[in-house]
């Protein structure tokens, strides 16, 4: 099956996940006051964030997600 979208339409899309995606990553690393996300995926590791798996395991997804998202639209 092909679907063919019109270009601006595409990028206005994309960057609606994108800027969504950016504000989950965002409300993780407040929830555990913290700027940095591979800060706070190593400090997770390490066990430094008691209960951190789940947010961890999250932004590791969403940070995979944000990087795809990027290239979709510099591709476009």
């Amino acid at each position: 099956m092909s679907v063919t979208l019109d270009h601006d339409v595409a990028i206005d899309l994309i960057t609606y996940k994108l800027r969504r995606v950016e504000e989950i990553i965002r409300t993780i690393l407040e929830r555990w006051n913290v700027v940095d996300a591979d800060d706070f995926l190593s400090k997770a590791k390490e066990g430094y964030y008691p209960e951190s798996e789940n947010d961890a395991i999250d932004l590791k997804q969403l940070l995979f997600e944000e990087q795809k998202l990027k290239t979709l639209l510099q591709e476009i």
